[in-house]
This record gives structure tokens, C-alpha cells and sequence, in this order.
């Protein structure tokens, strides 16, 4: 059986929804779910919780929980009484959305991409509010974090949708979120996101901060700075997307090196692929795709934008695998998942002339929006098979761990710091 508590009560099995007692049976059930690590709930506080303010006995409480007992025996789902308490037996007997929450919320990644998923997936669960004051708190922890990720990596139209929990008076949280309405244009919800958390902080005897201050005043005179997030180090614009200086020496390397940082903690701006347009305009960039195929790849994400998150996740984990392969390669299960990819390329491949009359295999169009990740595993392929991956030198640089070619084996570092500045 499956408990829904993130919003209004749900309880669930495989065969659809299930009619769980009464509504003060389902309040006492929501008490004993929400106590963690299978705490034991003291019999007065569900009195408390039931008629707040009122004397009422003890029986009414333990017929109540007999109930409970009746319509939950069934899946399997017991209630024990330890003393003069109560709590949930075996906890894998069922499935909680709080608990999936709080591990969600508690998981940590040193990919910024990873981690913002993490707190996309934990702030999913989410349907409504709850009196759970510390599960509030949380959930404002995990809408901050991954309002300053989806910023930091320029999704500032996803860290806009946020709008909807950030008026708690969470200060930092409300900056984060008006600095993404203003960048969506959307000025006027920026200055009332204000407003609600200045009245929410009033009640409390408390005014803006000056930093939230500071961004209502930019967004007031519309500051164009406010616009756009600062541009990373060593970035060339292509398309109105920034993308890493080339350094490596072959495409798959600098497939590779789309991410900064590899095995070190993350900087902003650490992940280059912070959307499908970006990797689709990366692989045009380095002559695994054209540019009319990159355009229409543009055309195909914006109709298709469920379709384009797989594919982009396809390509970040193409990428971790291919990065273990170049820098180990005793990794067979890394060399299996590249190259299972690369036999799909070539399956979705044809053989084209090119305008300089050469010949040349490429990902047919017809294949859609894989069409960039496809092709990067081409190019995987073609340097896994040369004797010129042994060439493959890791930048020592801090924070970095770049790739590159050192055919001449006099090179050291990745050369143009392209690690933040920090080689």
C-alpha cells in the first residue's frame, strides 16, 4: 500500500485508491506516518491532535485505533502499542511519500545536473500543503537549492515555477525566484512575489533584508545585468549558447569536457550541457551535426521538451561513461555502455558526401532528437578504436580533470584553464 501525506491524504494499492476509516481514523493514521524513525506517539498527543482544547477519554481513542487496525490488517500493515503509546509496525510494509522526500532531500551529488533532479524529483511529490511544520522547512531547503542550481546553469524559465512556494518569507529562496520571473520577463510577478513575502515577513515583526531589497529595486528599473547570469570563463557564444573553448583535440574528448570539475566539487558553471539546445548547438559546433540539422533539432526540442530532457539525459550519462572509459580503460562495464550506444549510431548512420567532396559517415536526421547523442558515440567509437587513446592525459589542474591529447607527450596541463581559471 502505497500513503500519500505531501497534500491531501491518499492511500493507494496497485488496484487504485482505498477508502482508509473515518476522518479523525485517517488524522490519528497521518500522526503515526508522519513520526520518524518508528517513534512512539504518545496516546494524549492524538487525544490532543483529535479534540484540541477538549477532555475527552481514552476510549474513544483505542476504538479508533481498533478501526484502524480492521481496514489496515488486510495489506498487511499493523499498529503497535508500546506503554502508553502508539506507532507503525514494520515501515516495509508500505510506501511513504514523506519518506521518499526526506531521502531525496537528504541524497547529495557532486553534478549539478544530478543534483538538481534530485530536488526536482523530492519537490514532484508535492500536491498541496501539510501542518507538518519541519516537512515545510524542508521543502523550502530543497525549492532554495534548486533555485540557485537551475540559475547558476541558466534555466532560469524552470527556477521561474517556483513561484508558487517561494512566497514564505524565505528570503533568499524569493530572490533566487524574482531574479528568474525578470529574467522571463515577467516583471510584475517578480514585484508581487515581493510584496507577498514582505507581508509574510510583517506578521513576524520583520522587514526585507538587504539583498532582497536590493533585487526589488534592479527589477524596478529593469537593471539589465539582473538579466542574464554572468558568462563562465574561457566560453565562445554560439547561438546564444555558451559552450567550452575546444582543447582537447578530438570531439569525443571534448564531449568529455562539456562538464568541469570531474571527480572534484563542482563550481557554477561547471556543467556546459545545461539544456538540450546547448548540446544540440555543441554538436554542430564541433562537426558532429549541421547546421541546418541543428536547427531543426532546435525546432523538434521546443515541440517536444519531455523528449529532449531524455535525450539530454542520455547524453550526461553517455558522458560519465565514456569519461571512465578514457581514464580507465580496464572498465568494461563503461566500455559496454559506449559502445552499445555506438552500435545504435552506427545502425542510424549513412554514408554522405560532404562539400569538400569527402566522404563520411553521419547520423541520419530521421533519427530525432537523439540525433546529438548518437553522434557523440560515433566519435567515441572512432577514438576507442585508435591507438591514439593511449595518448589520453587527465589535466592535474584543481577542480579540473579535463581530457586532452598529448600525441608528443610533452603536455601536461589542459593549457587554457578552462577549469575556471584554476589550472
Amino acid at each position: 500500500m502505497q500513503f500519500r501525506l505531501l497534500g491531501p491524504f491518499e492511500a493507494s494499492t496497485e488496484a487504485g485508491a482505498v477508502t482508509v476509516g473515518r476522518r479523525q481514523e485517517r488524522l490519528i493514521l497521518t500522526v503515526l506516518l508522519l513520526a520518524r524513525e518508528r517513534q512512539v506517539v504518545p496516546a494524549q498527543r492524538l487525544i490532543d491532535k483529535l479534540w484540541p482544547g477538549e477532555q475527552r477519554g481514552r476510549g474513544t481513542l483505542h476504538t479508533y485505533i481498533g478501526r484502524l487496525r480492521a481496514a489496515l490488517g488486510p495489506y498487511g500493515i499493523g499498529i503497535e502499542r508500546l506503554g502508553s503509546g502508539y506507532r507503525m509496525a514494520d515501515p516495509g510494509t508500505y510506501e511513504l511519500d514523506v519518506r521518499t522526500f526526506r531521502e531525496l532531500a537528504a541524497a547529495r551529488s557532486p553534478d549539478p545536473a544530478e543534483q538538481a533532479e534530485l530536488c526536482r524529483r523530492a519537490l514532484a511529490l508535492w500536491r498541496g500543503d501539510t501542518d507538518d511544520p519541519e516537512l515545510s522547512e524542508l521543502r523550502l531547503d530543497v525549492a532554495e537549492r534548486y533555485a540557485r542550481l537551475l540559475l547558476d546553469s541558466g534555466q532560469h524559465e524552470d527556477a521561474a515555477e517556483l513561484v508558487s512556494v517561494a512566497g514564505a518569507g524565505r528570503e533568499q529562496l524569493c530572490t533566487y525566484v524574482m531574479t528568474a520571473l525578470h529574467r522571463c520577463g515577467r516583471r510584475a510577478e517578480a514585484l508581487d512575489l515581493y510584496e507577498r513575502n514582505r507581508r509574510v515577513l510583517a506578521d513576524l515583526g520583520l522587514a526585507p533584508g538587504p539583498q532582497l531589497t536590493a533585487v526589488r529595486e534592479r527589477v524596478e528599473r529593469g537593471d539589465p545585468e539582473l538579466l542574464r547570469p554572468p558568462a563562465p570563463r574561457y566560453a565562445v557564444r554560439v547561438r546564444d549558447q555558451w559552450l567550452p573553448w575546444q582543447t582537447a583535440g578530438h570531439p569525443a574528448l571534448e564531449f568529455c569536457n562539456t562538464f568541469a570539475g570531474w571527480g572534484r566539487p563542482p563550481t557554477p558553471h561547471s556543467d556546459w550541457l545545461r539544456g538540450y539546445p546547448t548540446l544540440a548547438v555543441w554538436a554542430g559546433h564541433v562537426g558532429l551535426a549541421e547546421e541546418w540539422v541543428v536547427t531543426r533539432l532546435l525546432t523538434a526540442a521546443e515541440r517536444d521538451p519531455a523528449g529532449a530532457a531524455r535525450a539530454l539525459a542520455q547524453a550526461r550519462e553517455l558522458r560519465r561513461q565514456l569519461y571512465a572509459s578514457c581514464t580507465d580503460p580496464a572498465d568494461a562495464v563503461a566500455f559496454k555502455a559506449v559502445a552499445a550506444l555506438a552500435e545504435a549510431a552506427m545502425r542510424a548512420s549513412r554514408f554522405v558526401r560532404s562539400d569538400d567532396g569527402l566522404g563520411g559517415w553521419r547520423v541520419a536526421p530521421g533519427i530525432g532528437l537523439r540525433l546529438p547523442v548518437l553522434a557523440a558515440a560515433r566519435s567515441a567509437a572512432d577514438l576507442l578504436a585508435d591507438p591514439r587513446r593511449f595518448q589520453i592525459r587527465v589535466c592535474p589542474g584543481e577542480a579540473c580533470g579535463w581530457l586532452f591529447l598529448d600525441e608528443h607527450g610533452r603536455r601536461r596541463w589542459c593549457s587554457l584553464g578552462t577549469c575556471a581559471g584554476r589550472c
